[in-house]
């Protein structure tokens, strides 16, 4: 009897064990494809980003004499074309006119009256003086005028004076500088409208705002989803607490949990640096000229980019920070998570084994994933506040000039998970000491 109870105490455990282990398998698979999905995200929206930075980059827009030479020759066709004046314009114009055409034909009136010095120049006076009456023209003159003025304001005429004008100015562009930006300009929106099927910077800008705009609010909901699933672990941990049966297992599959935050963490974007000129718009020869998100700077990195680039760096000292980074920061969560599950399910001997045990309750001190945490927080205020003093500087609020500076420099999803595997790492590691079978000192 007695036997018999043993046994079936014995078989409840193990399916016990089974089912938490079920259970909790479900549960990771849901982390795991929230991570993924998160890193899937994180990457898409780096490169969307990207792409958009490449687009509307101030040296292709604001910088760029090709960009200006379209907005010159629009404001200039459009200056003469539609060109019209008032009353008060024609008037004071006519005045002008006739002034000039009165300077002209007395001008003529005095080389006339001097003195010939030939033959030739004396019949020459005495024929204009005979058949010309200077008085006559000079009464034409404000009809002369009117008549030129009406000309110059011909639809057909100001079409002529649109294209000489625009003639002029690329002749001048021609001959003045040649636009290195152009040739690569042509080659970034060419494969952007490609690639993302459209035909205009300004459909493409709004096409990349929109999708950047569903893959921010995905992203945080698959980290709510991560989140939710290490809270209702820890929740587990809490109501199976007398049940010591089951410790083990579920410590092991709390361990998986941990290793999809870390990979999800050091994989997904943690901090974004983004800052543009949001909007400049002034006033030339009587007509707004603008200039929309033109991006000054941007970059979006993961803790693995950041070793990534600081390894491949030819600097000895930026590859040592990158080596630090990559021990101490990733390598020892790595051990030590896996020296935790090895104690845990080895007999006494591999747990006690210096090398296990060490990594398993001593490396804690060592692992700089909490300093990483802070640094990068650190680095996000500071680099927030200089680029807010900075751009402020250029913010001008004006009737001929305005500029509007935006910065949008943010910490990214991947920052969030990588704290929530530093704090749910640290509350393993006291759990650990309380369930371990083995001395823990």
């Amino acid at each position: 009897m007695f036997i018999n109870l043993k046994t079936q105490t014995s078989k409840q455990k193990t399916l016990y064990n089974l089912l938490l282990i079920f259970g909790l398998a479900a549960l990771l698979c849901v982390e795991g494809y929230a991570g993924w999905r998160l890193h899937e995200l994180s990457k898409q929206q780096e490169e969307i980003k990207t792409d958009y930075s490449n687009v509307n980059n101030i040296t292709l827009g604001l910088f760029s004499v090709d960009q200006w030479k379209d907005d010159i020759k629009g404001i200039i066709n459009h200056q003469v074309r539609h060109f019209e004046m008032t009353k008060q314009q024609r008037k004071d114009l006519q005045k002008e006119v006739e002034q000039i055409i009165m300077a002209l034909i007395n001008k003529a009136e005095g080389i006339l009256n001097r003195p010939p010095k030939s033959l030739g120049g004396k019949l020459k006076k005495f024929a204009i003086k005979t058949f010309v009456n200077t008085d006559d023209i000079k009464a034409q003159v404000p009809a002369f005028a009117k008549k030129i003025i009406s000309q110059a304001d011909n639809p057909n005429n100001k079409k002529q004076l649109s294209k000489l004008a625009l003639g002029k100015v690329a002749v001048l562009e021609q001959s003045a500088y040649v636009d290195s930006t152009l040739s690569v300009k042509d080659s970034i929106m060419n494969v952007a409208f490609k690639k993302y099927h459209v035909k205009s910077q300004d459909i493409l800008n709004k096409k990349l705002n929109t999708s950047l705009s569903e893959i921010r609010t995905r992203m945080y909901n698959y980290s709510f989803v991560m989140l939710g699933c290490v809270i209702f672990v820890l929740l587990l941990w809490w109501l199976l607490r007398k049940r010591t049966e089951l410790h083990v297992a579920l410590f092991i599959m709390s361990l998986l949990f941990a290793f999809i935050l870390l990979g999800v963490g050091l994989t997904a974007s943690m901090l974004e640096v983004d800052a543009r000129i949001g909007s400049l718009d002034f006033v030339l020869l009587g007509e707004h000229v603008t200039f929309k998100d033109q991006v000054l700077f941007f970059q979006s990195k993961s803790i693995l980019d950041v070793v990534e680039v600081l390894v491949k760096q030819p600097k000895p000292d930026s590859i040592a920070v990158g080596i630090l980074i990559l021990v101490f920061s990733i390598l020892f969560p790595v051990m030590k998570l896996s020296s935790t599950g090895i104690h845990l399910l080895s007999k006494k001997k591999i747990a006690e084994n210096r090398f296990i045990k060490y990594f398993a309750f001593q490396s804690g001190k060592w692992s700089m994933a909490d300093v990483i945490v802070i640094a990068i927080l650190m680095v996000f205020i500071g680099l927030n506040g200089l680029l807010q003093s900075q751009l402020a500087m250029l913010d001008i609020q004006s009737e001929p000039l305005t500029i509007i500076t935006t910065n949008n420099t943010a910490l990214q999803p991947g920052y969030i998970i990588f704290i929530s595997f530093v704090v749910y790492g640290l509350i393993l590691s006291t759990i650990l000491k309380f369930i371990t079978p083995h001395d823990a000192h």
